[in-house]
Order: structure tokens, then sequence, then C-alpha cells
């Protein structure tokens, strides 16, 4: 690449921030920036995903964050009471909107005219403007600013948002389109006109340098049955309860000893027919969740709206098989390419699943270290990396020409 720099346009950025779209444009950049690729973070001074979208959080302006240039931007005043009436029907699935109210949506949600002006202003300094997720103000205006060598890492489930038709039309505009898994591909192919945009599905990094110990997780929190891991957030979103649901089901039918782990934040109640059986830890350290990864029987992810899914990957790297649900094309496809576990499609597959696992302790080790292979291949930071640079490399130096205003 030239003296140009790339430029990665987000919502938001912090080093600490949760969420998975930002974990993953906050590990490509670093390993990017260490790479010697010449980037910069545009976004806003909004916090994170859970603050007020009208607060400015951080100062406006240029600083460097573990060597990394993040450029901020004031976010403009909005109509909350507006966008949350339209996204409420969106969250419903009260589809189609009116084509006042998809404006509204994306007018209404988190937006920077002083981004979109910058953009606009300094658009020939970049080679390329990255864009992650594909849902938010700054994703919509900001690659109205120059189609032409905007690229898109979308982050995309099968939910109402993708079917909006101001995506529809604007998508097919851009130069590139990014895909985590070949499901999530798929599934844009579908919904989008992408036959003038270049695709390609190069995944996302994964931390690989990790180490577990078993033991010490056993014994620090005195659980020494074989068990069930879930990790992540215990919300309904991430289909937890379903799992919870199923798991006292189990109990209630068979005798043996394997017990329920849960690992992360919020709070959900157990079932007073599992008490016994469910261990709800919490937040863990992070050297305590590489511990449990190993120490686990079997990792399961049970939700149906994934676009990758890191908890996969970590178990995977620990040695450990995972068990997903079949409603979500993505992690089933993991599964399946890596021959690294088990799916479920109701109650009785589920049971099946663990039956098999605890009477095939020596099957589930070669599953996780076939999952450790398939991580360790496919989406290690070097892998990534050498990915990412020959896509964005590939040329989208071009004319700039506007196509709506924001």
């Amino acid at each position: 690449m030239d003296h140009k720099k790339i430029g990665i346009v987000t919502p938001w950025f912090g080093m600490e921030i949760p969420g998975g779209a930002e974990a993953e444009i906050r590990g490509l950049a670093l390993h990017l920036a260490q790479a010697g690729v010449k980037l910069e973070i545009l976004t806003t001074c909004v916090k994170e995903f859970l603050s007020d979208w009208s607060v400015n959080y951080h100062k406006e302006g240029l600083t460097k964050e573990q060597g990394i240039p993040v450029r901020r931007f004031r976010v403009r005043k909005r109509d909350t009471a507006q966008f949350d009436q339209v996204n409420r029907k969106l969250m419903t699935g009260q589809m189609p909107l009116t084509k006042e109210e998809e404006e509204t949506y994306v007018r209404e949600m988190i937006n920077s005219p002083g981004l979109y002006s910058y953009m606009e202003e300094h658009k020939e300094e970049y080679t390329v403007f990255v864009f992650i997720p594909y849902m938010f103000g700054t994703t919509y205006y900001g690659m109205q600013v120059c189609p032409e060598k905007s690229v898109l890492i979308p982050c995309l489930h099968d939910e109402s948002y993708i079917y909006l038709e101001v995506f529809q039309e604007l998508f097919p505009k851009i130069a590139g389109m990014v895909f985590l898994s070949k499901p999530e591909y798929e599934l844009a192919d579908q919904v989008y006109d992408l036959g003038n945009v270049n695709t390609e599905v190069l995944g996302a990094g994964v931390n690989t340098d990790v180490s577990f110990d078993a033991k010490r997780f056993r014994e620090k929190y005195q659980i020494f049955d074989n068990f069930l891991l879930y990790a992540g957030r215990k919300d309904e979103g991430k289909n937890v309860h379903t799992l919870l649901r199923y798991f006292t089901e189990y109990k209630k039918r068979n005798e043996d000893s394997l017990k329920l782990v849960l690992i992360g934040g919020g709070n959900i109640e157990i079932p007073k027919d599992a008490e016994e059986d469910v261990y709800d830890l919490g937040f863990v350290p992070v050297q305590d969740k590489y511990d449990a990864y190993g120490a686990a029987t079997m990792l399961c992810q049970p939700s149906a709206n994934e676009s990758f899914s890191i908890v996969i990957m970590e178990s995977w790297l620990c040695g450990r098989p995972v068990l997903v649900n079949a409603d979500c094309a993505v992690t089933k496809n993991f599964v399946m390419e890596a021959n690294g576990g088990l799916y479920f499609e109701d109650y009785f597959e589920f049971e099946g699943a663990l039956h098999y696992i605890v009477n095939h302790l020596k099957t589930a080790d070669s599953m996780g270290r076939q999952g450790q292979e398939y991580v360790r291949s496919h989406f290690s930071w070097d892998v990534i990396v050498r990915k990412y640079r020959r896509f964005l490399e590939g040329g989208f130096d071009v004319k700039c020409k506007k196509i709506k205003g924001g």
C-alpha cells in the first residue's frame, strides 16, 4: 500500500467495551497495525452500545489507543421516542415498514454529521473505508460518502433489520463485503443483489495463545463431576433459558451426575428442580474461563443467532467439543466443517447428544482436538491478517461519487 491509510468506521470504539463486533474490530485493528498496515479508527464520542446514543462520553478529536490513531466525532441529538417506536416493530417482526419508518430508523439512531463531513473532505487520504457492523447510522451514511471504496463487515443474522429496503438499495453499490462464515455469506446473497460487490468469506480472528488447567478449575470451584458448560451473557437473545429448561428435563429423566456450569454476566432464575445440579459462577477471571473450557465435558452454545461464535472457538482451543443449536446455520456449519461436536434441534436430540458424549469420552476428546486444529488453521490472527491484507490491498482506490445525502 502507498502512503494512504485504511479508515475503520464503527459507531463506538474502546479497548475494554463489550460486544462481538466490538471485539472483532478491536482485534483486527491491533493485529493489522502490528503487521505494519497504516490505519485509523473513525468513530463517535459515544462510549458503547448500552450507552445513550445522544451523549458524548469521549472528547472529540484524535487520540492514540495502544498505538492506534482513534479519531472521534460528536453525535447528533436523536429523537429516541421516534426511533424506539420503529425499532419495536423491527424487534417484534412487524414487517414491512413504510418508507417513512425506514428513514426514521436510520435518521434517529446513532449519527454523526461531523464524521460524514470529515470523510467527505479527507476521503482521498484513505485507500479504503471498512465499516462494521451493518445496522448503524455511521455505516449507512458513512458508506454513502464514497461507496466505491467502502467495504462492509456486516455481522449478519437472519433478523428483521437485514430486510430493510434502505439496506437493499445501498449494499449493491459498495465495493466489498467481508463475511465471518459461509452461511452468513449465503444469507446476504439471498437478501441483497451482490453481483457487482467484491465478496469474500474471511472469518474472524481468534487469540490462539491460550493455556488452561482443568484440575485447577475443578479444585478452585469444587466441581468434580462431568459438566456441560455455558459461557456468555445470560439473556433471552442467547437462548440460555432453553438450555436451562432442557437441562432440567434431562436431570428429571436421567440419573447420572452430569452438572451444568454457567459463566458470564446477567441474571437467570435456576429452576428449583435443578438447583443442586447447576452452578452459576457469574463473571470469572479470564484464566478461570479457559480452565473451565478445559475442564468441561462439552460446551453448549444454544444461541440461534450468531454470525460467528468466539466461545465455540475458545472451547475448541482448550480441546473440548461443542453442542450447538441446529437452527443456527453458522454454528452448525462450523461444527460440521471441524467435525468438532454435535447439534440439536429439540429436547430429545439434546438428550441424545449428552448421552453420546458422556458415554464416549474418548470420541469427545477426539472432537475437541479436531476443533482445535480447525481454529488454528482457519482463524489464528496471522492467518486472518494475511487474508485481510490481500483483500484490502486488492485495490479500492477509485474516484468517489456521492450517491445520497447523509
